[in-house]
């Protein structure tokens, strides 16, 4: 029972660093979608 454990153990913390590294080195594309907002004139001091 203790060697079940140790190994349940052991592959938890390698999923929990495999996780860690593929977020870390993950290349996640910036968004393309153009955004335009039309701002009031009168928000802006003169």
């Amino acid at each position: 029972m203790r060697n079940i454990s140790r190994l349940v153990f052991v592959v938890v913390m390698l999923l929990i660093f495999g996780g860690a590294a593929f977020l870390a080195t993950w290349d996640i594309p910036a968004p393309v979608t153009q955004v335009e907002k039309v701002l009031p004139d009168d928000r802006f001091p003169r």
